[in-house]
């Protein structure tokens, strides 16, 4: 019997025996006031995190570096025209950049995709540029088309309407006094998305082929005359009515009606006041069907532009989500194209434009902005291919028509050019030099990440290092 109860007591006495006691920590992280690290395998939930945001983190940071590579690179192909000398007496080139708010979105969108892209070649190319901006469909048409009548006007064309002195007329004038010449040599344009673009091609056309004056007369402000009632013979014979010598009589006689008293408007506070009045956007001079009626300006000059189509992907909607995060994590992409485009902007490399049926200056890298639908009949201009693939990605209140409305909508319509403008028009390109420059200046190895860590120490110079004893 005593057997079963040694049996027994052994369980009892293992669990007797005490706890073995924790490792003691580490004095160091004692003395720090932190807790005891102990090194251990990370718990399932925590394995799921840290590698969704381990991979995340890790495709956003080498998409960024290897972006701003990517801008190096075509920022150092450019970096020696701001090295070059130049007359105190003339203006830099100046280029023109257009740009409007993407359709369903805002015009910040436009001007980040402008800063982001474009501005770091033209700042490293020391490069000065304007800016025409549109906040609604039209504004660059009109801005462009305007620019264009004013231009005819300074050169003689008549005009029933006088040419109004502006700023920047003005300053013209005193750049005339100090002796400043303007640059004479290439500008060119940089228009930013498809619908810019349609609206600059629209502009052109409205300006060297529509007329001066605009078709619809201004419309004279109307008079308001207030109706005078007529009184009814019951009221003409009633007592009450008033002698026709009192009717006749001066308002500063004695006799003279009162006047009704005057409703006080409300006053409207001085920040409505003081805010600039907002322009209304003309109406278009002339339409894509008045083209081959009409007559082109005898100043438009033989070659115009040349100009460089920018892509601009904007694609709204929770459902393209997956697109969307997909760019986002390729701006590279984008930022080799865009940087290609505005090197040879800066570079001042051109060729004329395709027209129908002929493909004999597309190469490789021009034909990435062209449709894929038409690259194999070429029955288009060029100018009518670049970028076209955006607009299926467009917001659906722009691609669609309402009931009724017969105005002209430039996103929305075809593209209409003229033989006349579209022989003249020319495109920024770049030739195989400049590529094979570029692609050297990316083979050059640069200096180590970590050495960026520490900050540059210039060595000082002694301050008798260069004195000669006399």
């Amino acid at each position: 019997m005593a057997e079963p109860d040694a049996k027994g007591s052994q369980p009892s006495s293992a669990a007797s025996r005490p706890a073995k006691a924790p490792k003691p920590p580490n004095p160091v992280w004692r003395m720090m006031g932190l807790p005891n690290f102990r090194l251990k395998l990370p718990s399932r939930n925590w394995s799921i995190f840290l590698t969704i945001t381990g991979t995340w983190s890790a495709a956003v940071y080498y998409d960024r570096r290897e972006k701003k590579r990517i801008q190096r690179k075509w920022a150092k192909a450019v970096e020696h025209i701001a090295q070059e000398p130049m007359d105190p007496k003339q203006l830099p080139r100046k280029l023109t950049m257009y740009l409007s708010a993407p359709p369903g979105d805002g015009i910040v969108q436009a001007r980040e995709h402008f800063i982001e892209y474009v501005q770091p070649i033209l700042v490293a190319a020391a490069l000065d540029w304007d800016a025409v901006e549109g906040r609604r469909e039209g504004d660059v048409r009109a801005g462009l088309a305007e620019r264009i009548r004013r231009l005819r006007k300074k050169k003689g064309e008549q005009s029933a309407e006088p040419l109004e002195e502006d700023s920047q007329d003005v300053l013209e004038m005193s750049r005339q006094r100090a002796d400043v010449r303007e640059w004479d040599g290439l500008g060119g344009d940089i228009v930013i998305g498809r619908h810019t673009w349609k609206e600059y091609i629209r502009g052109l056309h409205e300006g060297w082929l529509g007329p001066l004056d605009s078709p619809i007369p201004a419309s004279a402000p109307a008079v308001e005359n207030p109706a005078v009632p007529i009184a009814s013979p019951a009221e003409a014979t009633s007592e009450d009515a008033t002698p026709p010598s009192q009717l006749l009589a001066d308002d500063a006689s004695p006799t003279a009606a009162p006047e009704p008293a005057k409703t006080e408007e409300p006053e409207k506070p001085k920040e409505e006041e003081s805010k600039p009045k907002r322009k209304k956007q003309p109406p278009p001079f002339n339409t894509t069907a008045d083209y081959n009626n009409s007559t082109l300006s005898p100043h438009c000059p033989s070659t115009i532009g040349p100009a460089a189509a920018i892509p601009l992907p904007h694609l709204l909607g929770f459902l393209n989500f997956p697109i969307r995060m997909y760019r986002f994590l390729n701006r590279r992409q984008a930022a080799d194209e865009i940087g290609r485009q505005t090197t040879a902007a800066v570079l001042a490399v051109y060729r004329p434009f395709d027209s129908p049926g002929e493909s004999r200056f597309e190469s490789q890298m021009s034909n990435s902005n062209v449709s894929e639908e038409d690259e194999g009949g070429n029955s288009k201009w060029e100018q009518q291919r670049l970028l076209q693939h955006e607009e299926p990605e467009w917001h659906k209140s722009v691609r669609e028509r309402k009931d009724g409305d017969e105005r002209e909508r430039v996103w929305l319509d075809d593209m209409v050019l003229d033989s006349r403008i579209a022989e003249r028009m020319q495109k920024f390109e770049l030739d195989a030099d400049a590529e094979e420059r570029a692609k050297r200046i990316a083979s050059e190895k640069g200096e180590p990440w970590w050495k960026s860590v520490w900050p540059k120490t210039e060595k000082k110079n002694n301050p008798w290092e260069g004195l000669s004893e006399d």
